[in-house]
């Protein structure tokens, strides 16, 4: 019995073996999207800004930490950080489809420049509080808002259409390089010379990411019609995210591990101090061990050249993040736990990146800043909710038994999204088809193998 395309779209499917292809460099391949200008340039510009937006995520966690000791201000603190985005990323992604989405970002960077150098200034002059600190969470969570959707809409326009699930690939590659490097330089010099220094840094690095946004050249960027009302335009993402089965599966599995088990991040301080007794340093380690297996995760979509069997990688990531987590919440030895957090960073990374992928594959250019602000508030805006609630949670049971409840309920909906993948296979062809896209591998890709 053979398995029609249909299935291949959005599930595993044996391959025969094939007469071996032409060697080919494989990674000139893991990165072609680097052939495109306008990517070079804003790989460049981001890695550099990324590494100072993770000093100053460590720092800051730190700082309420080291003023307050409370597990629940930490989990205030990362509330007031994301629930912005939860709120404003439906005008984020009407903004990405109706505006210049390189004048959307160019804004967006500057504001965050603009945000940390307040920080920095407050806490180098030692008046720091904490309600500052989440005023300014606050106010760049509502840039963040506008600054994903349009971040990510804006990779289909730097690079050809083909090239997109390698860009985006590349994309959380350089996202989680820096979350390696940054938390590891965060530790030093949070030791050494405190926080403000790192928030200074972080500062300074947007100065890349906007240098390398001005000498980007678009021939043109595509806009929605403004014709509609923008409340009947943002209706109308929400409708066709409703409507279509396969992308509401994947957002609604992100919203429910975004909303359980990714706030584990915001007890980091807890263990790191109180369970593992290792202070800044080793809240560095822990943060960079999760950054090498999420960088590990993105290069491994980084190899891939289609979305075929992407449905079944994003619930399986699901699961093995939910397990891993698990793992990682009954540990009381440091370099076990240091162990545990790289499949934690790499099944996490995998689903959101595959998910990313295929939501990208199957929307409509004009509906693609709206499709990514669903994307945005699932994965980013549900993460404060769930952050104030594990905050509050970890004060009453401890950090270890708040983020093993969270892990058992990310399995539990991987396994529920891994049950009713199959009914969503023909409708997933038929929309990565519709926007010109192949929905299993090429035969290179197969011969490859």
């Amino acid at each position: 019995m053979h398995r029609t395309i249909d299935q291949m779209a959005f599930a595993d499917t044996p391959i025969s073996p094939l007469p071996p292809a032409e060697n080919r460099s494989r990674f000139r391949d893991m990165v072609r999207s680097l052939r495109h200008r306008n990517f070079q340039l804003f790989f460049s510009g981001q890695l550099i800004s990324l590494i100072g937006t993770w000093m100053q995520n460590i720092a800051q966690a730190w700082l309420v930490y080291r003023l307050t000791g409370s597990s629940l201000l930490l989990g205030m603190v990362g509330f007031a950080g994301q629930i912005p985005i939860f709120l404003f990323a439906p005008l984020g992604g009407l903004a990405a489809d109706r505006w210049n989405r390189h004048r959307v970002v160019i804004g967006t960077q500057t504001a965050s420049m603009i945000l940390a150098f307040m920080l920095a200034a407050l806490t180098l002059l030692h008046i720091v509080r904490v309600w500052e600190i989440m005023v300014l969470a606050a106010l760049l969570g509502v840039v963040n808002a506008f600054d994903v959707p349009a971040r990510q809409s804006l990779l289909i326009e730097m690079v050809v259409r083909e090239d997109l699930m390698n860009a985006i690939a590349l994309n959380s590659s350089m996202f989680n390089g820096a979350r390696i490097i940054g938390p590891a330089i965060a530790g030093v010099l949070v030791a050494r010379i405190g926080e403000g220094w790192c928030f200074f840094a972080n500062a300074v690095s947007y100065i890349a990411v906007i240098i390398g946004l001005l000498m980007m050249k678009f021939e043109s960027l595509r806009t929605a019609s403004k014709d509609t009302s923008p409340y009947e335009h943002i209706v109308e993402g929400f409708r066709f995210v409703r409507r279509t089965k396969p992308i509401l599966a994947l957002v609604l599995l992100i919203g429910v591990v975004s909303l359980v088990a990714v706030p584990y991040s915001v007890l980091m301080p807890i263990f790191a101090d109180q369970v593992l007794h290792r202070g800044a340093h080793g809240l560095g380690i822990l943060m960079g061990s999760s950054g090498v297996g999420a960088l590990l995760g993105a290069l491994t979509l980084a190899v891939r050249r289609g979305v075929h069997g992407l449905g079944r990688v994003v619930g399986s990531a699901a699961a093995a993040f939910g397990i891993s987590l698990v793992l990682f919440a009954v540990s009381n030895s440091f370099w076990l736990s240091v162990a545990l957090l790289i499949p934690v960073g790499y099944a996490v990374m995998l689903q959101m990146s595959s998910s990313n992928t295929l939501i990208q594959a199957m929307v409509p250019d004009e509906l693609r800043g709206r499709a990514m602000a669903m994307y945005t508030m699932m994965f980013m805006g549900m993460a404060p909710l769930g952050s104030l609630f594990a905050g509050a949670l970890a004060d009453k049971i401890g950090a270890p038994w708040t983020v093993g409840i969270g892990g058992v309920a990310a399995f539990a909906a991987a396994l529920v999204f891994l049950r009713y993948l199959p009914s969503l296979q023909f409708e997933a062809r038929q929309l990565i088809m519709a926007q010109g896209l192949s929905p299993v591998e090429p035969p290179e890709e197969i011969q490859a193998r």
